[in-house]
């Protein structure tokens, strides 16, 4: 299993489901004698949920961990979104709340196929298809993804080799769910008959992916952030703003292309200037001419304005973060 020594060393929260992915993860770190708690999110959409709710319980206490556990509300449209949202403000709740470093999570080598599939039919490059790493940051912690190099079928193996006990989610076949259609019709099909080259395919991918991903952030200041572009500035932009829990569209991604001044989706403000990119929350408030005109001094890009303005931030703090580059 990969990230073994960086896991021992952070204090690490395991998103669980009781389903085959993260159960074989329970096991694996433990195995590993890695530290880690439990969150699991009943989501009220299948009966079978309050069983897995019981079970997650049952091993924290069975193994002396701790279990967080919440119901989420009714979630009328866009439920995987919607889901997938409550789920990471769950998580980072805890994360902040208990002093976590590490979020793990068990995505594995089907999801990252599907991941890819979809990003390719829909318009994307290398380093939106290869969307899964095997540790990330967002939001001041790490998530960690140590199983992506084993496929679905690898991990059922170790569950029924060890006589461990598993729930199956049954709306995992609906193929009225996007990702569900590319499992059913082109992931799971690929993985059974190219499992071992779609593994190295991966490795392959996830090397020329750090290679484009040239870039630094130079200033974080609340939600202000200031990166310095090397190449690929879609690429730095689209990586910051997916920490954020924002994806971005193909659109955009061509607006962002066409515009060195540009608000997303009514929420985001970017601005290029030179070789740096500014990113910010979109704000709208009135500003002194003083402010303005210390803002214009500093060469700080217009519509990042109200936002330093309406947050006190500084405006000194982005003159030495401008100067240290």
């Amino acid at each position: 299993m990969q990230l073994i020594s960086y896991l021992k060393q952070s204090k690490n929260l395991l998103a669980f489901s009781a389903g085959i992915d993260s159960t074989a993860l329970f096991f694996m770190l433990r195995d590993y004698d890695i530290e880690f708690d439990i969150a699991i999110v009943d989501y009220g959409v299948r009966e079978q949920s309050i069983l897995e709710v019981e079970y997650a319980k049952e091993l924290a206490a069975t193994y002396n961990k701790k279990c967080y556990s919440t119901k989420a509300p009714h979630f009328s449209s866009n439920f995987e979104a919607n889901a997938r949202k409550f789920r990471y403000d769950f998580f980072g709740q805890i994360i902040k709340a208990q002093g976590y470093d590490t979020l793990v999570m068990a995505h594995q080598l089907n999801d990252q196929l599907e991941w890819m599939l979809m990003r390719l039919c829909k318009g994307a490059g290398v380093c939106e298809m290869v969307g899964l790493d095997s540790i990330s940051s967002k939001d001041g912690y790490k998530i960690v993804r140590p199983l992506l190099n084993y496929s679905k079928d690898e991990l059922l193996e170790y569950l029924h080799k060890n006589s461990i006990k598993y729930f199956v989610d049954k709306s995992n076949s609906d193929t009225k769910y996007e990702r569900n259609y590319f499992r059913k019709h082109f992931g799971d099909k690929l993985i059974a008959n190219y499992k071992d080259g779609i593994k190295r395919s991966f490795e392959y991918l996830h090397s020329d992916k750090e290679a484009l991903m040239n870039f630094e952030i130079v200033c974080e200041i609340d939600e202000l952030i200031i990166i310095k572009i090397n190449n690929n500035k879609i690429t730095a932009i689209d990586k910051t703003l997916k920490q954020k829990g924002y994806l971005l569209s193909a659109s955009q991604r061509e607006e962002i292309k066409a515009n060195k001044s540009i608000v997303i989706g009514g929420k985001w403000v970017i601005e290029s200037s030179s070789n740096l990119v500014y990113i910010a929350p979109k704000a709208e408030v009135s500003m002194p001419k003083e402010f303005k005109e210390r803002c214009r001094v500093a060469k700080i890009p217009t519509k990042i304005r109200p936002y330093l303005y309406q947050n006190q931030i500084d405006i000194q703090r982005i003159v030495e973060c401008q100067k240290s580059i």
